[in-house]
């Protein structure tokens, strides 16, 4: 087995961060906008690290879109982007998974909430995950904007079919998916609330 050094594995993600596709990540991010504009709900899924991020990204992203944040409960919410992950559950999931199968476990949350008008960031660095893909089919089924978060492997291939917006990362190896996926999201919250504030403050 090869081994890495510390400096080829940074040197690789550093390299892979310069080379993002911007355009694909403002795509993303007019997508979100438009969510925050008409009320819709943006729902984020995934297994592992990136049932992990799909957590990460709904906190980012309903904390820093909200710009009224702090004032208490005297005087209603101003327009927030509302968001949820659907990997927080462990109650409901075991129970799907359990009582159904593993590969509903994202389907059947949608059914009982997702909108034609909504969004669905579904997370998959192979791009292969059963789960994640039936996701994104139920959400061409309603009519949701589908959204996908995946590598550079050949794998992803029916995930990229079944995403309106693709944000596909140039790098193979999962872990340096996986980094590139945090990077895209703080980049997405931090352009968020600053396209936000604007919209509101002017």
């Amino acid at each position: 087995m090869h081994t890495m050094s510390i400096d080829q594995y940074l040197h690789e993600v550093t390299t892979a961060v310069a080379a993002l596709d911007r355009s694909q990540i403002a795509r993303v991010a007019d997508v979100l906008m438009d969510a925050w504009h008409t009320g819709a709900t943006v729902y984020t899924l995934g297994n592992g690290g990136s049932a992990a991020l799909a957590s990460h990204m709904a906190c980012d992203l309903a904390k820093n879109t909200s710009p009224d944040l702090g004032r208490g409960p005297g005087q209603k919410s101003g327009q927030r982007l509302r968001v949820m992950s659907l990997a927080d559950n462990a109650a409901l999931m075991s129970a799907l998974g359990n009582d159904i199968d593993y590969a509903d476990i994202f389907v059947e949350q949608l059914k009982s909430v997702l909108g034609p008008s909504d969004v669905i960031i579904a997370i998959s660095g192979s791009g292969t995950s059963p789960n994640v893909l039936r996701a994104l089919e139920y959400g061409r089924t309603v009519g949701a904007t589908t959204i996908g978060f995946t590598g550079s492997r050949e794998t992803s291939a029916p995930m990229l079919e079944l995403s309106d917006v693709a944000l596909r990362v140039p790098v193979a190896m999962m872990e340096q998916i996986e980094d590139l996926h945090v990077v895209v999201n703080h980049v997405l919250a931090v352009h968020l609330r600053s396209r936000i504030a604007e919209a509101v403050h002017g």
